[in-house]
């Protein structure tokens, strides 16, 4: 498959602007020397507990905040080297999916408005024929009658209104969806059918997509590849299948241990980390993870673990990072 964005050190810091009496608050590395790549047609997933900077990256790969550091490249073209025009031209390329289904439709409108937005901004329609006979075809892809396309938002369910979300985020035909935390506003027995959707949606449509995420369970079916993050940093990454079955970071295994399970065996060995997560605007020295990793070990508190490769095409960011199963290891002493 070839590449269809390329990460390259992005990193983002939010620093303190306002006018108020008083000290500055401390910068914020939201996202710190990110590196990763997204081929056509793959599902990548991001995961990590809320603050770790993974909304910050999806915003970042559609520029819709701009880098501190690194660059995104997208079809082989810098998007930092784009002037405006170029950006909102690309912008029919890549959309996104917002988390909140209640807040990112506007009340105001109707579903066939909310639909055909990104179409009536690029032009896409031919007559109002035209348009209705798109947000039809729009509305049964993702599983609602053609008939809703007049009525407003209140009207529908939480699962319903994200499916309108979706139809919007494919009108355009896009090349890259950022789904940010889509289903995690829903009940559970409606986010197993909003994942199979854009997993459909995908297998057909052959889009790329960043399914941003705070519960590896969540991400199981729908990913490709997996990327752990921990305060702005991805710690672990590698294919579905090397995640699941074989995590070579505590942090990873430690969500993993955290995704609900039937077996009340296994439901028992869940790792409970110990202490807050750390501020972003105060990192620990050395290892980010070390304050309340059960492996850490003196070196961790000097020395920042890189990326290493642990198998081919899985790497990970802990000094302890072995060519097997964290289960399988022994605490570091």
């Amino acid at each position: 498959m070839s590449v269809l964005i390329d990460v390259q050190g992005l990193g983002k810091t939010f620093t303190d602007t306002t006018m108020r009496l008083g000290p500055k608050r401390p910068p914020v590395r939201a996202v710190e020397s990110v590196s990763f790549q997204i081929h056509q047609g793959e599902a990548l997933a991001v995961v990590g507990e809320s603050g770790c900077g993974k909304s910050t990256l999806g915003r970042l790969l559609l520029h819709l905040i701009e880098a501190s550091e690194g660059r995104v490249m997208f079809e082989n073209r810098d998007m930092s080297a784009m002037s405006r025009h170029e950006i909102r031209q690309l912008r029919q390329r890549m959309q996104m999916v917002f988390q909140d289904p209640f807040g990112s439709l506007s009340p105001r409108r109707t579903v066939a408005d909310i639909i055909a937005e990104p179409m009536d901004s690029f032009g896409l329609t031919k007559s109002r024929k035209d348009r209705r006979e798109k947000v039809a075809e729009l509305l049964d892809l993702v599983g609602l009658p053609p008939s809703y396309m007049d009525r407003r938002p209140r009207q529908f369910s939480g699962g319903q209104r994200q499916r309108i979300g979706i139809a919007r985020a494919i009108s355009v035909d896009p090349a890259f969806i950022v789904a940010d935390e889509p289903v995690s506003a829903l009940d559970v027995s409606i986010q197993a059918q909003i994942i199979n959707l854009m997993q459909d949606l995908q297998e057909k449509r052959g889009f790329s997509f960043l399914f941003i995420a705070h519960d590896l369970a969540v991400v199981r079916h729908v990913a490709d590849r997996v990327a752990v993050m921990y305060l702005g940093r991805i710690v672990e990454m590698g294919t579905k299948a090397q995640i699941y079955s074989s995590p070579h970071h505590p942090y990873t295994e430690a969500l993993m241990s955290a995704a609900p399970r039937p077996d009340p065996a296994a439901r028992s060995n869940r790792i409970i980390l110990e202490g807050d997560v750390p501020s972003p605007s105060n990192v620990p020295s050395g290892c980010p993870f070390r304050t309340r990793c059960p492996l850490a070990a003196e070196i961790c508190s000097v020395e920042r673990p890189p990326l290493i490769e642990v198998e081919p095409g899985h790497t990970a960011a802990c000094h302890f990072a072995t060519p097997y199963p964290i289960a399988q290891r022994s605490p570091a002493t």
